[in-house]
């Protein structure tokens, strides 16, 4: 097969490219990149998450100060500069927001990783001699046309998908999906646009710095995209949204890691790209949804996953923390299960101290962790590691569910989806096929809510309200919890 000229001279200057950089700089990246991965294991476990984060911190401090050395496009005071008010910003953010926004501040954080990566590709497409990506011709190279073009439409993807997923997080927009008509095809229709503009930018005969408007048609389509794709996509499945908005991150990032010929931000990008893959299809597995139909758009949904009204109320038992208090202490096995509402109520502190009271009491406690549980993937992993709860005391769905017909309570703290029967038997339901904990098994039933007139996040009425073993706590979690404290003392 004979390569044409311009191909040819290409894969010479790339390749003069790879022997200029020095062995040292790769070895440092390489050095980065194996603490990433070390990173990304430790992390893979509560008890040595903290070993990970080290890991992590340590990889990325030799990959900063390996590019700083090396920097050769823009001058280390217009870097350090950067970096201080980008931290000052970070550090201002990291003390004032509240653990129960933290799922905003992850899509958020997504967002900026995108805008960055459109950033740096529009500055090779403005500058592109500073990136040496510029060929003998005067047109930037084949390969680095595909590399922008691709990693600026991930990165405008990840940007708009990130802003929606925000504002639905936040309030700002409703969580309900929001379906437009000829959505599929619409999306369809643009993302092959976008695959036909890079492939006709690759092979345009001219395509220097002045030379760029196929690039921002693609970067204006991939914002829309990103739009598009997030908006059908109902609260309930947030926390997959919230994983794989972070893998489309690391894939913006492993694009740009290429045109600026960055060892450590390939390698970096590649890991975050595939690990948010990995665990937005496990997530996906968990909440019975198919992974393709969710990173298509919510493809295959329909006004029933919109959420749907409360039923028409039921009696129910409604019981006092003095009540909850006295059954509590003459349990043999307690099994905690905690939701979005513990986070917004900020109850994990207290919770973890009516465990430990139990505790002295003889009772054996723990707490079972679904893992769509909250608004973003480990959040409630990350409550009780805040407050200290033993990482031995914390199971997941498949290693605690077949305990609770031998558990004499079922504590349900700001949780309604992950216990809901409905998954189970009803197929009209929006949750069904999803795997749920046995709460129903249980010989008493704890559920406490702000109020019987709310419905969890999936908009769906839950069953066990109204079992004989149920009574419902209603109230405040934090308050509640703190009072069956004081009534334990």
């Amino acid at each position: 097969m004979t390569l044409p000229p311009d191909a040819v001279s290409d894969l010479s200057i790339a390749a003069d490219a790879a022997q200029a950089v020095n062995p040292w700089v790769a070895l440092a990246y390489l050095a980065s990149g194996v603490l990433f991965i070390l990173a990304l294991r430790g992390l893979s476990n509560p008890a040595t998450s903290r070993r990970g984060n080290r890991f992590g911190m340590a990889g990325m401090l030799i990959a900063v100060v390996t590019t700083l050395i090396t920097h050769d496009i823009a001058g280390l005071p217009e870097i350090l500069a950067a970096i201080a008010i980008g931290g000052a910003i970070g550090f201002v953010i990291a003390r004032r927001i509240a653990m129960t926004a933290m799922p905003q501040l992850v899509a958020a954080f997504h967002s900026l990783v995108g805008l960055a990566a459109v950033l740096v590709a529009a500055a090779a497409l403005l500058n592109p001699g500073a990136f040496g990506i510029l060929g003998l011709d005067g047109n930037i190279l084949v390969v680095s046309r595909v590399e922008m073009a691709l990693g600026a439409a991930i990165g405008a993807i990840t940007f708009s998908g990130s802003v929606i997923a925000f504002a639905k997080l936040n309030g700002n927009m409703s969580g309900a999906p929001i379906l437009l008509p000829a959505r599929h095809a619409i999306n369809l229709g643009t993302l092959v646009a976008i695959l036909g503009m890079t492939a006709a930018y690759a092979l345009a005969p001219n395509a220097g710095p002045g030379e760029g408007w196929l690039f921002w048609a693609i970067v204006a389509a991939a914002f829309v995209i990103g739009f598009l794709l997030i908006i059908p996509i109902g609260g309930a499945d947030m926390p997959v949204v919230v994983s794989m908005l972070n893998s489309y991150s690391g894939w913006a990032a492993a694009a740009m890691g290429f045109t600026l010929h960055n060892t450590a931000m390939i390698v970096t990008g590649a890991l975050v790209g595939s690990s948010g893959a990995i665990l937005s299809y496990i997530m996906c597995r968990a909440m019975n949804r198919s992974f393709i139909s969710v990173i298509a758009g919510g493809f295959g949904a329909d006004a029933a996953a919109a959420g749907g009204e409360p039923k028409e109320q039921r009696p129910y038992k409604q019981g006092s923390a003095a009540d909850a208090a006295f059954m509590l202490e003459q349990a043999e096995k307690v099994i905690i299960i905690p939701g979005y509402g513990m986070a917004v109520a900020q109850a994990q502190h207290a919770l973890r101290e009516m465990a430990d009271m139990l505790k002295e009491k003889g009772v054996e406690v723990k707490y079972a962790i679904h893992p769509v549980a909250g608004r973003m993937p480990g959040h409630m992993n990350v409550l009780l590691a805040e407050a200290n709860v033993p990482y031995d005391e914390v199971f997941e769905l498949e290693d605690i569910n077949s305990e609770f017909a031998t558990a004499d309570v079922a504590f349900v703290i700001g949780a309604n989806d992950v216990v809901n029967p409905a998954a189970k038997t009803d197929k009209s339901s929006p949750i069904y096929g999803m795997p749920v904990f046995d709460v129903d098994k249980a010989k008493q039933v704890f559920f406490i809510k702000r109020s019987m007139g709310g419905v969890g996040y999936a908009g769906v009425d839950n069953d066990v309200f109204y079992m004989d073993q149920t009574m419902m706590l209603l109230a405040d979690a934090k308050k509640m919890v703190e009072e069956i404290v004081k009534a334990l003392d």
